[in-house]
């Protein structure tokens, strides 16, 4: 999160954000806690997939697509669990 020049609480504003926006994308039903969770846990699972593959985003607005993109790929796998 440093790496990328944003601090804990742009941090938590855009993991929420992204957490929203996936939620939305997704159509899952997920308080405003979960999402703030889903977009900060998401964003460094996309950075750390991403960065595998020599990908790599930086600033407000990659942190915000690479939390969109890890939770949507965290909902999707709760949802496989959840089965």
């Amino acid at each position: 999160m440093e790496d990328a020049g944003v601090g804990w609480i742009a941090a938590i504003i855009i993991g929420g954000v992204a957490g929203w926006l996936a939620e939305m994308f997704m159509k899952s039903n997920m308080g405003l806690l979960m999402n703030i969770i889903l977009g900060i846990v998401g964003a460094i699972v996309a950075n750390a997939l991403l960065g595998a593959f020599g990908i790599v985003m930086g600033g407000w607005i990659g942190y915000l697509i690479a939390g969109f993109i890890g939770a949507c790929i965290l909902i999707a796998i709760g949802r496989l669990f959840r089965r």
